[in-house]
């Protein structure tokens, strides 16, 4: 188990030569380099269109900027590293020269493609498998020395939706973590965030018990970040398409952020950072 404890969380990560606060819960924004990621208001074809995304993101609020070229909705289609690699490192590249004070995080379970997006001007390694899919992973980050969010999931975009099966979904994923914490810690990695994946190799009953007892993951001591963002375990739960769930993303963003995430992922910042605006100002009176 990682020293950090429930009552002494880490909450700063090494980032650009400084020290990130996360004291104060962040917005993460959404900017996809595919043609079928399962939100088609976040599908960017283009740099261009990708640095407008970008540019109303930021004004918006989101303190990171989190770029894929692979989309990981269930039954997503397989796209080759090189694809991968054409898709994002030009947008990061244009990203970073006119955004640069913006965080850049690249959404690659891949090796290579996440020493390339560092190399183009990204900084932060978020990763759905949490190493399980390319075994040189851990070791890269270890060697670019950035921050990394270790996601859970089972299986691949592939196959994690079919018939995923737990005996206690949140001790399962404590353990699952806790397990990947210990060999990021052996290889020098501190700087580490924590995505309970929600939505990944879960159906519905594990996602809601999970995020019912989200509060237990803060026993590993390190910032949790939370994906809900119009995902199916809004649009299915209500009945409605993910272009209609909004709302609900921003009612499981609330009660993600009263119990202790710090980074909040989604396609609409400025919902999101005004759940924190006001969560925040509830508990400070």
């Amino acid at each position: 188990m990682d020293k950090d404890t429930f009552l002494n969380r880490k909450t700063t990560l090494n980032l650009k030569g400084g020290l990130l606060d996360l004291s104060t819960p962040c917005v993460m924004g959404i900017v996809n380099i595919t043609p079928d990621s399962f939100f088609r208001e976040s599908r960017n074809a283009t740099v261009e269109q990708a640095l407008l995304k970008t540019e109303t993101l930021l004004n918006e609020g989101a303190k990171f900027i989190d770029i894929g070229g692979y989309s990981s909705r269930p039954g997503a289609q397989e796209v080759s590293i090189a694809e991968e690699i054409d898709r994002v490192v030009p947008v990061i590249a244009a990203i970073h020269q006119h955004f640069p004070e913006a965080i850049l995080s690249i959404d690659t379970f891949r090796a290579a493609v996440a020493k390339e997006s560092i190399a183009a001007g990204a900084h932060v390694i978020n990763d759905i498998s949490g190493g399980e899919l390319d075994e040189q992973m851990f070791e890269t980050v270890a060697e670019l020395a950035v921050p990394y969010i270790l996601m859970h999931m089972k299986g691949t975009p592939q196959n994690m939706h079919h018939a995923p099966h737990y005996e206690n979904v949140t001790l399962e994923v404590v353990n699952y973590l806790e397990k990947k914490v210990g060999q990021l810690r052996k290889l020098g990695i501190k700087d580490i965030m924590l995505d309970p994946g929600f939505g990944f190799a879960k159906n519905q009953s594990h996602n809601y018990k999970l995020l019912q007892e989200m509060e237990d993951l803060h026993i590993l001591g390190l910032p949790l970040l939370v994906g809900f963002s119009r995902k199916a375990m809004v649009h299915k739960t209500l009945g409605i398409t993910p272009d209609e769930a909004l709302n609900g993303t921003t009612v499981l963003n609330t009660i993600a952020l009263l119990k202790g995430a710090k980074i909040l992922r989604v396609h609409d910042v400025r919902e999101a950072q005004e759940c924190i605006t006001l969560i925040q100002k509830m508990q400070q009176v």
